[in-house]
This record gives structure tokens, C-alpha cells and sequence, in this order.
């Protein structure tokens, strides 16, 4: 079938809006109609990427209609309301075996290598391949992707918020309820507070933490965090974090931290801001030739631990749908995550937000193909 992508063909240059081609799909994939994609840094990341394979479609935060399943598709069926996740599992290895699907191998050859599981592409324009990135491709009309990677949401969820839910959404409420484990009482802070940290902050309010702390040097994004759940605000650039942290907290520190910020002195300022026997999780990625340095006098008097967390450890067809029902039900907040929604011939302008240090960036752009207005609905924090 032939559609509308928007299609990555040189480094750092601005997206190209095309006609290509795109085939059915194979065993174990899934045709899906895309109605609504994020635009979200790592898209920018990519295009700025040297080993980012080109000419690609990318995207990785989508939603929409299936329109046709290829044989072994047990898990959708044409007319389901699915949510994408660009982290597909096999389901049989070591890791996926013991329940930690998210940190499962299986995917990473054929996404580096812009394909789709079985290593070929089922996108092409003149008789030429196309490579698929993220094994999504969501920056088009439609996308064949793994089964895998397509989650049932309920019929009345408005796909714009669920495009959402894939990426950004899942990995800060996964970093809190499920890397932290953030326990009812407890206090949190979270550290860098964009798309990610803003629901780092919600999984730790429906968790039941008692204080959460919201820490980054942009006063626009503290007084935004407030809105998601943040009882105090630090900002990092006009004091000692650390010490901040433990005034507010009876001077121990906070149970948890989440470091969404990607810079090691934020996860030294999360190390050294929790009290003893605390948890400090890492979800934002680092440069590799960062270091990152932690006090060493002590350290195994503190009884503290620090993990890296990929995907906020998120089993997507467990965590999905609940996001889902959370937001359905007023718990959750998608709509203020929405920033912006933008056609497919005005994504070069959604990128060229991400350089203009007066944008939002608490949220997303929405690529929204079918305009699907954003239903009243009531907030119930009282609800949690």
C-alpha cells in the first residue's frame, strides 16, 4: 500500500514529507493504522546519530487502529485500540523467563539495524527499501510492526494521550512504581523534571509517597511540576540541593530518588540527598564518556542502593493498559502532556522546539492524524 511518512534522508537534515510503500504483514506482525505519534528528543537524537540508518521513518511514540494481523497474531485483532511499545520481547530468554522482560536482548540487533524482527524492512520507496526505526516507524500513516509491540487499550481511551503512554509516560511511572518502588509515606525526589520526570512524579503520587520534591534549575518546570504532584520544589542552580533536600525531610534525606536528568552531578546530588538504607534509581542516559562519582567514605555504612533503570522496568502489557485506566478514571494526567498537536507537514517544526530554550518541554508535540478532540474530563486526585 502506498502512504504519507515523513522520512529521515541525510544527517541532521529536516525531515522530507514522502510517498513510499509499505507491504503487509508477516508472521507474527501487525498492521496498524496510526492516528496520533509523539515527537519526542530521541527522534531529534537519531537524526543527530551517525549510526542512525538513512532513509528511515522514525517515531516510537504511537497509537492507533489495527487494521490487519499476519498469521501467529494471537494478541490483537483488526479494529483494537492499541498503544506501541518500541521495546518488544521474546519471551524465552534468560531475562524474560525470571520476569525482567525490559532488560530482554532480543530486539536490539534488527532496531540498530533499521529493520524488523526477522531482519528485513517492509518499507520502500521506488523499489528501494526504507529502514524502520525503533521497529515503530511511527512518523507515517501506518506502521507493520511487531505483535509484540502492540498493547489493547480500552475503546474509549482518546489516542493522542495513549500515543503517549509508549515511551516517555511508561518509563517515569515505571522508574517510581516500579524501578523505585515507591511505598506509601515515603518521601521522593526526582531529578530533571521534563517528559520523564513529570511522571516519575505521578507514580510516586498514585504510589502514596507523602512528599515528592521536584529538582531542576528551570523555575517554569518546577511550578509545572506542582501540577503533577510535587509538594516542594529544588531549584539545583541556587543552592546545595542535597542540603535542601534534607531540610525538608527532617534532615535524613528522601527514601527514594529518580534521576531522569541524563547528567552524573544530578545522580551524585540523588545519591547524596537520600537517607540511609535508600534507593536511588537512574533512568536518564548518560554520555558515555561522562563519569559519575560517588562518595566512598562510608559507603558501606549507608546501606544504600543505586540501579539503572531502562524503560522505567516496564512489562508493557501489564503497565499500559493500567496507565490507561488510571487516566480513564481522572488518576493520571495525559492531556496536560500534550503540548501541542501538529500535522505531519509541520513535524520539522516540532523538532525545531527542542532548540528553542523557551519552549515548553514538559510534554510532547502530538502528530495527530485524525484531530480527535480532547475530551472534559475531571482530574480526582482525592481518588488515589
Amino acid at each position: 500500500m502506498k502512504m504519507k511518512a515523513a522520512v529521515m534522508t541525510g544527517l541532521g537534515a529536516p525531515l522530507e514529507i514522502q510517498q513510499v510503500e509499505l507491504a503487509p504483514p508477516k508472521a507474527n506482525e501487525v498492521l496498524v493504522k496510526i492516528a496520533a505519534t509523539g515527537v519526542c528528543h530521541s527522534d531529534l537524537n537519531a537524526v543527530q546519530d551517525p549510526s542512525t540508518p538513512f532513509p528511515t521513518i522514525l517515531g516510537h511514540e504511537g497509537a492507533g487502529t489495527v487494521v490487519e494481523v499476519g498469521p501467529n497474531v494471537r494478541t490483537v485483532k483488526p479494529g483494537d485500540k492499541v498503544a506501541l511499545s518500541w521495546v518488544p520481547y521474546c519471551g524465552t530468554c534468560e531475562f524474560c523467563v525470571t520476569g525482567a522482560i525490559h532488560l530482554c536482548e532480543s530486539a536490539f540487533g534488527p532496531m540498530f539495524n533499521g529493520t524488523l524482527l526477522d531482519g528485513t524492512s517492509r518499507l520502500s520507496k521506488d523499489g528501494l527499501p526504507l529502514f524502520h526505526n525503533s521497529l515503530l516507524s511511527t512518523f507515517a500513516e501506518y506502521a507493520v510492526v511487531p505483535d509484540m509491540s502492540c498493547v489493547k487499550l480500552p475503546d474509549a481511551m482518546p489516542l493522542a494521550q495513549a500515543s503517549l503512554i509508549g515511551c516517555g509516560v511508561a518509563t517515569g511511572y515505571g522508574a517510581a512504581v516500579n524501578a523505585a518502588k515507591v511505598t506509601p509515606g515515603s518521601t521522593v525526589a526526582v531529578f530533571g523534571i521534563g517528559g520523564v520526570g513529570v511522571n516519575a512524579i505521578q507514580g510516586a503520587r498514585i504510589a502514596g509517597a507523602s512528599k515528592i520534591i521536584a529538582c531542576d534549575m528551570k523555575p517554569a518546570n518546577l511550578e509545572i511540576a506542582k501540577q503533577f504532584g510535587a509538594t516542594h520544589t529544588v531549584n539545583v542552580s541556587e543552592g546545595d540541593a542535597p542540603e535542601l533536600i534534607r531540610a525538608i525531610t527532617n534532615g535524613f534525606g528522601v527514601h527514594y530518588a529518580i534521576d531522569c536528568s541524563g547528567h552524573t552531578a544530578a545522580t551524585t546530588n540523588a545519591w547524596n540527598a537520600t537517607r540511609k538504607g535508600g534507593t536511588i534509581v537512574v533512568v536518564g542516559a548518560f554520555h558515555p564518556e561522562m563519569l559519575l562519582s560517588l562518595p566512598a567514605g562510608g559507603f558501606h555504612r549507608v546501606g544504600k542502593v543505586i540501579k539503572g533503570s531502562f524503560y522505567g522496568d516496564t512489562q508493557p502489557y501489564r503497565d499500559f493498559p493500567k496507565i490507561a485506566e488510571l487516566y480513564m478514571d481522572g488518576k493520571f494526567m495525559l492531556d496536560e502532556l500534550v503540548i501541542s498537536r501538529v500535522s505531519l507537514e509541520e513535524i520539522n517544526q516540532a523538532f525545531d522546539s527542542f532548540h528553542d530554550c523557551n519552549c515548553a518541554n514538559v510534554g510532547r508535540s502530538v502528530i495527530d492524524f485524525q484531530k480527535e478532540p480532547v475530551q472534559n474530563r475531571e482530574y480526582h486526585p482525592e481518588f488515589i
